[in-house]
């Protein structure tokens, strides 16, 4: 991923019409362990982690990095959405060609269908694009994971390639910032 600039990270709070990203806080522990430990969750990211091991290992503050958001409604977390390194040469079949920043983004089952996901990607991908212009931004999913596939096509990513990978057919798309989510221009 290119480098975030010093100043971008972490932002001043995101805010949406009903949601509000920001980095990571002590407060939201509790909530990270149960975003792990889901086995709803880890349906399609290779299953759920035990919570007695999330409960020892995770820090008091869960880890802030420049492109982690935690996703809040309402004064709690409900999810995060990351813009990270894409990391095509750990995948035997991902393409490093199409972009070098890959979105994930993980909900807690209670706020799935109800469109937060969509919200608060498009919010972070808006973010991103002002902060680091031109630059396109790549997203993996299991094909079998319609959820996820809905969202990516409803966010304005376009598929770049399928293939093999964990014992699952995988879908990589690519957004580019000069469409934007949803089709909505955020280029000149």
């Amino acid at each position: 991923m290119p480098r975030l600039p010093y100043a971008a990270w972490p932002p001043a709070p995101i805010r949406t019409e009903r949601l509000v990203l920001r980095a990571p806080e002590a407060r939201d522990r509790p909530a990270f362990v149960e975003l792990f430990a889901s086995p709803e969750v880890g349906a399609y990211t290779g299953g759920a982690q035990p919570r007695d091991e999330l409960e020892r290992r995770m820090p008091e503050t869960p880890q802030r990095r420049p492109g982690r958001f935690v996703v809040e409604l309402d004064g709690a977390m409900i999810g995060m959405v990351e813009l990270k390194p894409h990391d095509a040469a750990g995948s035997a079949h991902a393409r490093p060609d199409v972009g070098e920043t890959e979105m994930g983004y993980l909900f807690l089952p209670r706020a799935w269908g109800r469109g937060y996901a969509a919200e608060a990607c498009a919010a972070a991908l808006g973010w991103f694009a002002g902060v680091l212009p031109g630059t396109p931004v790549v997203v993996a999913t299991q094909t079998a994971n319609d959820r996820s596939m809905r969202l990516a096509a409803r966010l304005g990513f376009t598929e770049v390639q399928r293939f093999e990978e964990w014992g699952a057919e995988q879908w990589l798309g690519v957004w580019s910032p000069d469409v934007g989510p949803a089709g909505a221009t955020t280029g000149p």
